[in-house]
């Protein structure tokens, strides 16, 4: 079910409703690019496992206004909005790739909402202490972060050109991750669902402007705005070994600094990886009794 939230500011915000409304209330946060219709499990799956899950297009992306010069903690604000406009009180949150990092900033700055958070895929900060932060990185994205930190106006020129490859195609981004991507991602990918779900979030997310996209990789570029080490919610960390996008040691080092945080680096897994463990990753957050995933 689609909705549309008015955050604190005045912003118009896309949110998706979906599973079970009786279930136990989960925020999703959307990849790089992305949109509320990121991959995640379908209706079906979500009504059994007694799940409401929640998404939204972050600033700029598909139909929520841009939120000009945003830092990865601005989600959190967001996030309240739509939880107050949706009537829920305590909640779980679930960040995959770019999401991650703005899972952990609900997990910081709203505990007295979240009860617990994951973080699928992500990164650290910039200026991690003691991390390579591009080593194991695929090239591609190297020089998409690497251009962002030298300002918005450079990263914009490039985006803009790939959203509109996108917008015009937005199956050629899906078959381009292939090329780039370890075997075991390569067999996710495969997957005619998810090739069907990666396309439909790509050409939402894109559908008007670059905006979002480069406001994310701009935001996680910057100071974030909170401090992971401040996270007091329980956490679970999930990553897969042979990351190319977002390399494990990332997960690692965050799982350093958050008070006891779960961990579980996978073998034989990589970014996509993250699909395949999203359902128990949902209980994980549902439940206290629910096993550790991976």
């Amino acid at each position: 079910m689609a909705i549309e939230v008015v955050a604190s500011d005045g912003r118009r915000l896309a949110v998706e409703d979906s599973g079970n409304p009786d279930g136990y209330p989960i925020v999703l946060l959307h990849g790089t690019p992305g949109s509320r219709f990121g991959p995640s499990p379908r209706a079906g799956v979500l009504y059994r496992l007694g799940i409401r899950l929640i998404s939204f297009d972050r600033p700029g992306y598909g139909h929520s206004e841009r939120r000009p010069d945003r830092t990865v903690s601005d989600v959190a604000s967001d996030v309240e909005a739509i939880a107050a406009a949706l009537g829920l009180g305590r909640f779980g949150v679930v960040g995959r790739s770019g999401g991650a990092p703005h899972a952990l900033a609900c997990a910081a700055l709203l505990p007295h909402r979240i009860t617990r958070a994951a973080a699928l895929v992500g990164l650290a900060p910039p200026g991690a202490e003691g991390l390579h932060w591009f080593d194991g990185m695929h090239e591609s994205n190297i020089v998409e972060y690497g251009v962002a930190r030298t300002g918005r106006i450079a990263v914009a020129a490039r985006l803009t050109v790939a959203a509109e490859q996108i917008r015009a195609d937005p199956f050629s981004k899906v078959l381009g991750l292939r090329e780039q991507v370890p075997e075991s991602d390569r067999k996710v990918v495969a997957d005619d669902g998810i090739r069907r779900m990666l396309v439909r979030n790509f050409a939402e997310g894109l559908r008007e402007s670059a905006d979002g996209w480069v406001d994310d990789v701009v935001a996680l570029t910057s100071a974030w705005g909170f401090d992971p080490a401040d996270i007091t919610v329980p956490t679970l960390l999930w990553h897969g070994e042979d990351d190319v996008f977002s390399p494990a040691g990332h997960t690692s080092w965050l799982g350093s600094r958050i008070p006891g945080a779960l961990v579980r680096i996978q073998p034989d897994a990589a970014h996509f990886g993250a699909l395949d463990v999203l359902p128990e990753v949902l209980l994980w957050l549902r439940s206290a009794e629910a096993p550790d995933p991976g």
